[in-house]
């Protein structure tokens, strides 16, 4: 089921902001401790409560609403990352990665990088790591490789993304590839 615009929007300020004045929201700054560290909070938070929910209302059921719900804040997310990076192209996407990358959670290596592809292989994961530490391995690709993908569309929706195996998934490395048509023209963001 898709939501309105307009009540996404209104649901990514709640989020986000968490103030009462729509004209100065509160950044999130959650970022700030570093994606891994995040991840591991909100994982301690919702894999308890994804299990609860599962036993009192189905797993299937309570997994699809989980990823409905993790999609739909990572594309928000997306939208808010463009915004901070002051533009949508794959320039300032690739300068994102220092917020997954941070305390060295993600080794990466980079592939190709223009102003139309950014490629790279993750060939070390803390991510992957954490879930597995933490004995929840199978919530791992839903609360974190799974937004991947959708981060992206929020960030700009004409960015291409392709991933064909994960680390998380059992592979030896995860393949990222973004690609944005050489007819496609990222845009600057300004603060108006």
């Amino acid at each position: 089921m898709t939501r309105p615009a307009n009540k996404r929007k209104r649901e990514r300020n709640t989020l986000l902001a968490m103030n009462n004045s729509p004209d100065d929201p509160k950044p999130d700054t959650l970022n700030d401790i570093g994606v891994l560290k995040r991840r591991e909070v909100e994982a301690r938070i919702v894999a308890p409560l994804i299990e609860r929910f599962a036993q009192e209302f189905g797993e299937e059921r309570v997994t699809e609403l989980a990823r409905e719900t993790v999609i739909n804040v990572a594309r928000d997310q997306g939208a808010v990352l463009a915004e901070a990076m002051g533009g949508n192209g794959l320039t300032e996407f690739a300068n994102s990665m220092t917020n997954w990358t941070k305390g060295g959670a993600l080794e990466i290596e980079v592939r190709e990088q223009t102003e139309t592809t950014f490629a790279f292989d993750v060939v070390g994961c803390r991510y992957a790591d954490m879930y597995r530490e933490l004995d929840i391995a199978e919530l791992g690709s839903l609360l974190s490789c799974n937004r991947d993908g959708t981060m992206v569309q929020g960030f700009n929706p004409d960015i291409k993304f392709e991933r064909s195996q994960t680390i998380m998934g059992g592979a030896d490395h995860c393949d990222f590839r973004y690609s944005l048509g050489s007819s496609e023209t990222p845009v600057e963001i300004s603060d108006q």
